[in-house]
């Protein structure tokens, strides 16, 4: 479904959204204790599962992100409703819920939304375990102790603090304005559960960053702050997705390198490549534009319009300028919608 001109990109897109579960196991030293806490450890992190997603092999995103896919889920209510990561469970037709205690039950995808990055499961059999509360995670500063929980207890989580609260912007069209990053990083992050001091859930593990801030040794991971779930989730769960306008999708991948903005690839049949947009181009105007930073680029082009909005983008090809106009879409148009229950 992609065209992209680096299959590093691609590999690297992979490994920070954890689509494979690695070896490497959290070293003891690094595992929250209940001594250090000051909330019942072991019932918050009973409420974390996994959760195995089969994806059908003509879904849009089955090309980057696999048909088989694995991470962790929190249970957030009673019901059986369990937030995670959406690149986990998007366009899943199959999901399986196993807990702490060994209990598998099929699960169905209730909604994803693709601003913030949250996805929605709901339990079709009865879960024995407590559900999480949901926390306030604009409290969360730098320094704030926290613990980041993957599914396996213990063992699978690690003690961890708040290392910054800044803007984040991704190459897939993707920004957050108050993202949480934390360290040390955890190694299988992908929908872990981010814990507050209170034993609330504060967030969700999304990606793995290599250099949080200036040092090169300061790794860790992005979570989405929960904050961004609470103005959607009645609308999720009712309508398997938000209601107000979709922002405008282009379908490409673009890096920022010495003040520059690359087209590092395009998906197949998706606007940007229908337009012409290919990788290499170096993306100079948004709407007759400049963009100071990635994230201003993607704003800029938001700013244009709803879904469907022509966007106007003046690229460098071979050291020629070329004036595209990409015709936009919603990005759920595109894909393999959940099924209502």
């Amino acid at each position: 479904m992609m065209n992209i001109s680096k299959l590093k990109l691609c590999q690297t897109k992979a490994k920070s959204m954890n689509i494979e579960e690695p070896d490497n196991r959290i070293p003891q030293e690094l595992q929250p204790s209940v001594a250090n806490v000051e909330y019942d450890l072991d019932e918050a992190l009973s409420s974390v599962v996994s959760l195995r997603a089969n994806i059908p092999e003509d879904a849009f995103t089955a090309s980057i992100l696999g048909t088989e896919r694995a991470g962790h889920g929190v249970l957030i209510r009673g019901s059986g409703l369990i937030v995670t990561i959406g690149y986990i469970v998007t366009e899943a037709d199959s999901i399986w819920i196993v807990t702490n205690k060994g209990q598998a039950v099929p699960g169905h995808l209730v909604g994803y939304d693709y601003e913030s990055g949250f996805g929605l499961v709901q339990s079709l059999g009865n879960l024995d375990i407590p559900h999480i509360p949901i926390g306030n995670s604009k409290i969360i500063e730098v320094g704030s102790p926290l613990v980041l929980a993957g599914y396996g207890g213990v063992t699978e989580s690690v003690s961890a603090s708040c290392a910054a609260r800044k803007e984040f912007a991704g190459y897939w069209e993707y920004v957050i304005d108050n993202a949480i990053f934390t360290s040390p990083p955890h190694p299988n992050w992908g929908g872990a559960a981010l814990i507050g001091g209170d034993g609330s859930l504060c967030g969700i593990g999304s990606l793995y960053i290599d250099q949080i801030g200036s040092s090169s040794l300061n790794e860790g991971n992005l979570c989405v702050p929960i904050e961004l779930l609470e103005p959607v989730l009645d609308e999720l769960v009712s309508y398997g997705r938000t209601l107000k306008p979709a922002r405008p999708w282009l379908g490409m991948f673009v890096s920022e390198f010495e003040e520059r903005f690359m087209v590092a690839g395009v998906y197949n049949n998706a606007p940007a490549a229908i337009a012409g947009l290919q990788a290499g181009d170096v993306v100079t105007e948004i709407n007759g534009q400049k963009a100071s930073n990635l994230s201003n680029l993607f704003k800029t082009v938001w700013s244009v319009g709803p879904a469907g909005s022509a966007i106007p983008v003046r690229v460098e090809r071979d050291g020629s300028p070329l004036e595209i106009t990409v015709d936009s879409v919603d990005r759920r148009d595109l894909w393999k919608l959940p099924n209502l229950h």
